[in-house]
């Protein structure tokens, strides 16, 4: 679309990477549980749950169908499945099942017995960079695997629409920018209003008619001097705006696709920007939750690993059963980083001695990489919640590594100091809290 008419159409806030999007919603008539599906980052050692949602779909129109939960990544078939999707995109578009509105849309996520709050809009993708070390004004928040981008972007690339489950932080103490569309929002028109499949909770969207009260307060966090003030640093320091807080490689593949087409499109093109939720850290429904770890089908000696690896550092201590290893391992330790390890044979806690990072995340993560890499175990998941690390960790042959979680206020403050966290590092709630797919863009 080089020199087309589609940018000067919308509303561009250059100075915030910012854009008013315009978002696609299923018409009125359609089943709004039914076409609300979950991230497809979650569940992945799960089919079980996948299944139910092929159940509760049926043949009806539905995210699920426009969509690939990774648990089908780099199966039989997988090619035809994502040029299933990319032709369902185009027919629920020829038929009419969705339709444009321009503008920001608040949303309200209840779940669990909390509320989280959010905005809708359009990020520069010109603004973000996911590399070691970026100063941009939005930056990834924790290591971005290059190499996890390439099936991602086969999904995206030639396809129509985005689908985003992507969520991503300000830090607004003073809860200038989304907390005041939540007290008026008895004044909003209302979008939608139902209730999200197998216990997610409830999703509401509002339609934001004027985004000016939006992009002041955002300016106002923006401000090099109100930056560098909160966080105590020097003059001049690069103002981080918007930090990622999940779907880290959807934005990361959104960003490797427009960089690879903007010198024939132009920089004029829907795919140079990418639709997200923006959320308070400060928000009280947001809750960082430990993403925990699951090695299946064990090759080598884990414990014998783990000794080589950290010598004397690493000890071990057995516990009655799971509930004790939690406890210990969420207490802490002032003098060592506590994991729990689950083995068919029981649970325990690891104790790291001088550890490597200052996270325990980063420390275990640092044994696990060589050992995966040395053939040690078939392969590894990043689950969400004890029970299910638990159950997973103590079936024959494999291991459940339990992660204590970290402060969400500590956030941005490390990665300005200190980068991106080790990757997998935190979570924003467990499995069944994360974002559904309802909104979609057009990004061709």
């Amino acid at each position: 679309m080089k020199g087309g008419s589609w940018l000067p159409q919308m509303k561009l806030y250059p100075d915030l990477g910012l854009l008013i999007p315009e978002i696609y919603l299923p018409k009125a008539g359609l089943d709004p549980h039914k076409w609300a599906a979950i991230a497809v980052d979650q569940f992945t050692s799960e089919p079980e749950y996948w299944e139910q949602v092929e159940k509760i779909v049926g043949d009806a129109p539905s995210t699920f169908r426009i969509t690939l939960p990774e648990i089908y990544l780099e199966q039989p078939g997988e090619a035809e499945r994502i040029q299933s999707i990319q032709q369902t995109m185009r027919q629920y578009l020829n038929a009419g099942l969705l339709q444009p509105r321009e503008g920001l849309i608040y949303v309200e996520r209840t779940v669990a017995g909390k509320t989280r709050r959010g905005l809708m809009l359009c990020l520069d993708l010109e603004c973000y960079d996911y590399t070691k070390g970026s100063t941009s004004l939005i930056r990834a928040t924790e290591g971005t695997i290059v190499e996890r981008l390439p099936p991602r972007i086969k999904i995206r690339e030639g396809a129509p629409l985005e689908l985003p489950h992507i969520l991503v932080l300000i830090d607004d103490p003073e809860q200038t920018v989304i907390e005041p569309l939540a007290a008026a929002k008895a004044t909003l028109e209302k979008l939608y209003d139902f209730d999200l499949m197998l216990g997610s909770g409830h999703l509401t969207g509002y339609a934001v008619p004027d985004e000016a009260q939006v992009v002041a307060a955002l300016r106002n966090l923006a401000q090099p001097e109100v930056f560098a003030a909160k966080y105590g640093l020097p003059a001049g320091q690069p103002v981080l705006l918007f930090a990622m807080g999940d779907g880290n490689h959807s934005l990361a593949t959104a960003k490797a696709i427009w960089e690879k087409m903007k010198a024939t499109v132009g920089m004029e093109h829907p795919a140079r920007y990418a639709l997200v939720e923006i959320e308070n850290v400060h928000d009280e429904g947001l809750e960082f939750e430990p993403i925990h770890r699951v090695l299946f089908g064990l090759k080598k000696d884990f414990f014998a690993a783990l000794s080589e690896f950290f010598g004397a550092d690493f000890g071990f201590s057995p516990v009655e059963n799971a509930t004790e290893m939690v406890k210990r391992v969420d207490a802490g330790d002032p003098l060592r980083q506590l994991i729990g390890i689950v083995t068919e044979n029981g649970c325990g806690v690891g104790e790291i001695s001088n550890p490597h990072t200052n996270l325990p995340v980063g420390t275990i993560q640092a044994c696990l990489d060589p050992f995966l890499k040395n053939g040690g175990a078939e392969k590894i998941d990043y689950v969400h919640g004890q029970e299910v690390t638990v159950r997973l960790g103590s079936q024959p042959g494999n291991v459940g590594i339990y992660i204590p979680g970290m402060h969400k206020g500590d956030l941005f403050k490390t990665v300005i100091l200190d980068g991106a966290l080790p990757r997998k590092t935190f979570s924003m709630g467990e499995a069944k809290e994360k974002r559904f797919y309802v909104e979609a863009r057009k990004i061709q």
